[in-house]
C-alpha cells in the first residue's frame, strides 16, 4: 500500500466541446478550448512550476512562477491565466524563464522560516518542491525576514510578527510561513462560499486574516478544511499531522455522516488515521468536505467505545462483560424462548442507516429467514419514509431524480424544509456557488435559514410559512401556475396521464387554493407566493430540494406528492438541472431502504406479497417467507406496551433519543424481555437493553453506502476492528447461533447476492465499483453505467401520475396553554443524535441544544438571551437555554436534538404521517417559561441513565 497521489492540473478543466491544438515544448497537445496553458502542459506530462495555482479554484496569476514564453508574443505571461489558442507555440523552460523563477523563489525564501527538518509539512510542502524545481541554490537577500519570520530581531521585539493561531481544534495557522498565495482565501470563497478569509496589509505586510484580524475560532470560518487542503506550505496544517507525522499509505473510502456521501482518502501511518482528505474524483463532493467528514472522526478511538459484548438479566442491573460466543448463545436462546412463549411475531429488528448496504441487507434477511416474520424497519420510518411512498406513487420509484452535479445547470432552485448549509454542507456549498453564478433561489421554511441571505447569496423569495402548512403552500404554487397558463402542456401530454392532470388542474384551480385565501392560515403573503410560482414556472431549469421539514409531518407523504406534481406541471423532470431531490439525513438511509428494511418490502422496493419476488429469495435462502407485512417501529412499541412484542435486535440506531414521544418509546422498550443493542457506544436506547453488542466504525469495515443521489460508493477498511468483528460478521454469527447456515467470507459476497436478487443492482459488484469509481442505481444491463438522471425517456411507472393534495390541518393545535409552535432541526457541527460528533472536538461549537425564540415572544415571557427556560408540551417538558433571534417568526420556536441531556423528543407527540407513520416532529404546540433548573423528567432520566451505564465484571479487551 502507498499514498494515493492526485494530479493537480493547476486550473479547473474547461467544459468546451471545441478542441484546440497547440505545441508545448515541441509536443503537439490537443485540449478543449478555454483550457489554460498550465493545464494543457500538465495533461501532456509537462509540469510548470507553480505556487498560487491549484485546480480546485480559478486561476489567479500572483506567484509569477508559472511564467512561459509564447512565440509571437512579448513578455512572459503566466501559464495559469493564459488560455490556449490554435497553433500556439509555448516554451516552458528557457534560460530567461529559469532566471526569473529563481529570482521569484529567492524573494519567497528570504521571508520564510528555514525550519524544514522540523516542519510538519516536511515531505509535503510545495514551496520546498518548487525551490528544488527551479534549481534554487542561494538567496541573495539573506534569511532574516523582513516582517514576520521571527518574534525578535536582534533581541528586540518584532512588532510585525504574529504568533501561531491554535484556536481551532483541528488545525493551526502560522502566519510566519504564509507566502500570501491567496489559495486559502480563494478556496473559502469559491469552493466553500463562506468568505471568512481575506488578505490584510500590503507588500511585505500582507498576510491571511480570518475575518477582521480575528482568531480562526472566533471568525466566520466553518472549519470545512478547504483552506488547509489548498495551502501549499505549513501555514495551515492539521494538528493530527503535527502530532503524528506525514501519512505513508491511504485508501479511498466514504464518509459516514450525512447523505451527501463524500469520498475521502483515509491517510494512515500503520493503523493510525492521520487525516481524512477529500478525494477530487469523488463524484458527490468533487474534492470538498465539511467539518464533520474532514475532521470529526475522533469518536472511532474515543474512550467511551464499548469493545466487548455485555449482558444483564434486568435493566436495573450493572452490565457484565462476556465473550462473543456467550452473547450470541444468550440472544439465540432468549429469542427462541420468546417466540415459543409469545408467538413467532413477538420479536423483530431495526436496521441501521449508518451501517453498510451489506450489513442492513443481512439484518432484514435475519428477520425474514431467521425470525420467520417481517417485523423489520429502519430509521427512514422517522425521516424519509414519505419520500418512498410519495415519489413511488407519482414517479414509480422511491428516490431522488438527479445527481449532485445537476445543480450546476439549475436556473431556479426551490429549497423547502431543508437547511443544506447545516445538514448537507458540501451540497450547500455547491448550491451557493451556482447561486453566485446567477441562479435564483426560493426558500420555503418557517425559519430564516442561512441561504435566505449569506455572503453574495440572497434568496429571490423567502416564504416563511406557518409550520404544518406545507401542503397548502405547494398547492397554492400550483394554483398560480395552472390558472395563469404557465404549465408545461407539451411535457404533460407526452409524459403524464392527461386525464389525471385535468382532474388535478381542476382541483388546484379552485379559489380555495389561491394564495389570497391560503395566506390567512399559512402566513405567506399572496404577492410573494405568486412571484415565487411565476419565477419557478418561467425561470428555466427548475430544481426542488427538500428535507425533513417536508416529510416529518402528518401530511408528509402528501407534500412529497405535491412537490412531484409541481415538477411535472412545469416539465422539470428528466434532464440535468431539474428534478425532485430529497436530501437524505444519514449516510446510508437511502441504502437501508433499498436493501428491504421496510416491513412490507423486500430489497428493491418489491412488495412482500408479490409471489414472484418472494420465490426469488425463497429459492436462494432455502426458506418459506411470510407474505404478510410486519410491524413498523411505532407498531412494535405499541405491541410491546400491549404485551405481545417482547424482543428486538437494534442495529446502530438510538430510537430512545431519535424517535418521538420519548415516554412512549421508553415504555415500549421497558416492556420487552430481550432488547439487543448493537452500537459503538452505550447510547440512550441501551439504558433499556439486556444485551449490548459492540459495533465497528466505517474505518473498520468493507462495504458500500448509497447516498441521497442513489450513488453506490465503496467503503474500505483501513484498520482492524477494535471490537474484533465488523458489523456484518456480528449479524452473521448471530444468524448462525439462530440456526442459519450463513458462511459469507467477505462483504463482496453479500453484494453479489444483492445484485443477483435485486434488478436495480444487477451489475453492481466490488470489482465493477473499483472500475467505475461509483455508480447510481439502477445499474443493470439496461443501464450499464448507472443512472445519473432518472426518468429521462419516461417515468418508471409509465406515465407520471398527478395526485390531488388536499390540505388537512394537523391535529396538533396551539391554544391558551400551548400558544407556540416548536419545530426542530440540525446544526452544522453536530450529527443526528450526536453519539459520534459529541465525542469529538466539534462540541466547541455546539456544547448544548438551545431554543431559538423571537425577541417578541421572549420579551412577553421575561426571557433574556442565555436564560434557562422550561419547554413544555402536551407530551412532556424539558429545560434548556434560550437563544433570542429573529431567525424564527413570532409564534415559532426552534431547537436541535443532538444532546441527550435535553431530550427534545420528550416534547414531541405521537402524531404521524397518514401513509407511513413518519412522526410529526416539525409541529408541536408548546409553552415557554423561565426555569431555575432541570425538570423532574430530566433528573429522573439522568439518574436512571447513570445507573444503567454501570459495568461490573470486565474481561480482557478483544484482540
Amino acid at each position: 500500500m502507498s499514498l494515493i497521489h492526485e494530479i493537480d492540473y493547476g486550473t479547473p478543466a474547461s467544459r468546451s466541446e471545441r478542441q484546440v491544438t497547440l505545441t508545448i515544448d515541441g509536443r503537439a497537445v490537443t485540449v478543449p478550448e478555454g483550457t489554460s496553458i498550465m493545464r494543457a502542459s500538465m495533461e501532456a506530462g509537462i509540469q510548470i512550476p507553480k505556487l498560487c495555482a491549484t485546480d480546485m479554484v480559478d486561476a489567479f496569476g500572483s506567484c509569477r512562477l508559472c511564467l512561459v514564453e509564447v512565440e509571437g508574443r512579448n513578455g512572459t505571461p503566466s501559464s495559469c491565466t493564459t488560455p490556449v489558442s490554435p497553433n500556439m507555440v509555448v516554451h516552458t523552460q528557457t534560460g530567461r524563464l529559469k532566471d526569473i523563477r529563481r529570482g521569484v523563489m529567492e524573494l519567497y525564501i528570504s521571508d520564510h522560516p528555514l525550519d524544514c527538518l522540523t516542519c510538519a509539512a516536511n515531505g509535503d510542502c510545495e514551496l520546498q518542491d518548487m525551490a528544488g524545481a527551479v534549481g534554487l541554490r542561494d538567496v541573495r537577500y539573506g534569511y532574516q525576514g523582513e516582517n514576520h519570520v521571527r518574534a525578535r530581531n536582534d533581541d528586540a521585539i518584532n512588532p510585525k510578527w504574529m504568533p501561531k493561531d491554535e484556536s481551532n481544534p483541528y488545525f493551526t495557522y502560522d502566519p510566519s510561513k504564509c507566502i500570501v498565495c491567496s489559495r486559502c482565501v480563494r478556496a473559502c470563497e469559491e469552493v466553500q462560499g463562506t468568505f471568512a478569509l481575506t488578505i490584510e496589509g500590503r507588500g511585505f505586510e500582507s498576510r491571511v486574516s480570518p475575518g477582521a484580524h480575528e482568531h480562526f475560532l472566533d471568525s466566520e470560518c466553518v472549519s470545512c478544511g478547504a483552506c488547509v487542503q489548498a495551502c501549499p506550505t505549513a501555514t495551515l496544517t492539521e494538528k493530527s499531522v503535527i502530532a503524528i507525522g506525514q501519512p505513508e499509505h491511504s485508501a479511498v473510502t466514504t464518509c459516514a455522516y450525512c447523505g451527501v456521501g463524500c469520498s475521502f482518502k483515509a491517510e494512515m501511518r500503520g493503523e493510525e488515521l492521520v487525516r481524512m482528505v477529500p478525494w477530487k474524483d469523488g463524484q458527490a463532493n468533487r474534492g470538498h468536505s465539511c467539518v464533520k467528514g474532514r475532521f470529526a472522526y475522533g469518536y472511532a478511538s474515543h474512550r467511551d467505545r464499548i469493545l466487548n459484548p455485555m449482558i444483564r438479566e434486568n435493566i436495573s442491573d450493572p452490565w457484565r462483560e462476556v465473550t462473543w460466543e456467550e452473547a450470541f448463545s444468550h440472544i439465540a436462546t432468549e429469542f427462541r424462548r420468546i417466540q415459543y412463549q409469545y408467538g413467532r411475531d413477538a420479536i423483530g429488528g431495526i436496521t441501521s442507516s449508518r451501517c453498510t448496504n451489506e450489513e442492513t441487507f443481512l439484518v432484514q434477511k435475519l428477520v425474514r429467514a431467521g425470525f420467520g416474520n417481517n417485523n423489520v424497519d429502519t430509521c427512514a420510518r422517522v425521516c424519509h419514509s414519505p419520500t418512498g411512498y410519495g415519489l413511488g406513487q407519482a414517479f414509480g420509484t422511491s428516490a431522488g431524480t438527479q445527481n449532485f452535479d445537476s445543480i450546476e445547470q439549475s436556473d431556479v432552485v426551490i429549497v423547502i424544509g431543508a437547511n443544506p448549509t447545516d445538514g448537507h454542507p458540501v451540497f450547500g456549498s455547491r448550491l451557493k456557488k451556482r447561486l453566485r453564478q446567477g441562479a435564483k433561489l426560493i426558500v420555503i421554511d418557517p425559519r430564516r435559514i442561512d441561504l435566505v441571505r449569506t455572503p453574495h447569496v440572497e434568496a429571490a423569495y423567502h416564504l416563511p410559512l406557518k409550520p404544518g402548512t406545507n401542503v397548502a403552500v405547494m398547492t397554492a404554487l400550483a394554483h398560480v401556475i395552472v390558472t395563469e397558463g404557465l404549465a408545461a402542456e407539451a411535457f404533460i401530454r407526452e409524459r403524464c396521464d392527461w386525464s389525471e392532470f385535468e382532474d388535478w388542474a381542476a382541483f388546484v384551480s379552485d379559489k380555495a387554493h389561491s394564495p389570497e385565501v391560503t395566506e390567512s392560515f399559512t402566513g405567506v403573503p399572496a404577492d410573494l407566493l405568486r412571484g415565487a410560482a411565476r419565477l419557478f414556472a418561467t425561470g428555466g431549469n427548475g430544481a426542488i430540494y427538500y428535507g425533513l421539514g417536508v416529510t416529518e409531518h402528518s401530511q408528509g407523504s402528501t407534500t412529497v406528492m405535491a412537490i412531484a406534481n409541481l415538477a411535472m406541471a412545469t416539465g422539470n423532470i428528466g434532464r440535468p438541472g431539474v428534478g425532485v431531490n430529497p436530501l437524505r439525513g444519514q449516510n446510508n438511509v437511502q441504502g437501508s431502504c433499498d436493501m428491504g428494511s421496510f416491513p412490507h418490502e423486500l430489497p428493491g422496493y418489491r412488495h412482500i406479497s408479490d409471489d414472484a419476488t418472494r420465490d426469488t429469495f425463497e429459492k436462494l435462502w432455502g426458506v418459506t417467507l411470510n407474505n404478510e407485512p410486519g410491524l413498523r417501529i411505532p407498531n412494535m412499541l405499541d405491541a410491546a406496551v400491549e404485551g405481545t412484542f417482547k424482543g428486538i435486535y437494534i442495529q446502530g440506531e438510538d430510537i430512545l433519543q431519535s424517535d418521538p414521544d420519548t415516554r412512549h418509546v421508553s415504555a415500549g422498550l421497558e416492556a420487552m424481555e430481550c432488547v439487543v443493542v448493537h452500537d459503538l457506544f452505550l447510547n440512550e436506547t441501551a439504558n433499556y437493553a439486556h444485551v449490548f453488542l459492540p459495533g465497528s466504525t466505517f474505518l473498520e469495515k468493507d462495504g458500500t453506502f448509497t447516498n441521497a443521489e442513489r450513488r453506490i460508493n465503496r467503503v474500505r477498511r483501513v484498520m482492524t476492528p477494535k471490537n474484533g468483528l465488523a458489523d456484518w460478521e456480528v449479524t452473521q454469527k448471530l444468524a448462525q447461533a439462530m440456526g442459519l447456515n450463513w458462511n459469507y467470507a467477505h462483504p463482496s459476497e453479500i453484494m453479489d447476492e444483492i445484485a443477483a436478487t435485486t434488478p436495480s443492482f444487477g451489475l453492481v459488484s466490488y470489482d465493477y465499483l473499483d472500475k467505475m469509481g461509483s455508480v447510481q442505481w439502477p445499474c443493470n444491463e439496461a443501464h450499464p453505467k448507472g443512472s445519473p438522471i432518472m426518468h429521462v425517456d419516461g417515468f418508471v411507472r409509465g406515465k407520471g401520475k398527478f395526485i390531488r393534495t388536499e390540505y388537512v390541518a394537523t391535529d396538533e393545535r396551539t391554544g391558551p396553554r400551548f400558544p407556540l409552535l416548536l419545530t426542530t432541526g440540525r446544526i452544522l457541527s453536530q450529527y443526528n443524535v450526536g453519539a459520534q460528533t459529541r465525542r469529538t472536538e466539534n462540541v466547541i461549537w455546539h456544547a448544548e441544544d438551545r431554543l431559538e425564540i423571537h425577541p417578541h415572544d421572549a420579551e412577553q415571557r421575561g426571557i433574556k438571551d442565555g436564560d434557562w427556560i422550561k419547554l413544555a408540551s402536551r407530551s412532556g417538558d424539558t429545560t434548556l437555554r434560550a437563544q433570542i433571534t429573529e431567525r424564527v417568526s413570532p409564534g415559532v420556536v426552534y431547537t436541535t436534538f443532538h444532546h441527550p441531556d435535553t431530550q427534545a423528543n420528550v416534547i414531541t407527540t405521537d402524531f404521524s404521517d397518514w401513509a407511513t407513520n413518519c412522526p410529526e416532529y416539525k409541529v408541536t404546540a408548546v409553552q415557554v417559561s423561565p426555569s431555575n433548573g432541570p425538570t423532574q423528567w430530566q433528573e429522573d432520566y439522568n439518574d436512571m441513565s447513570n445507573r444503567s451505564r454501570r459495568i461490573a465484571g470486565k474481561i480482557q479487551a478483544a484482540e
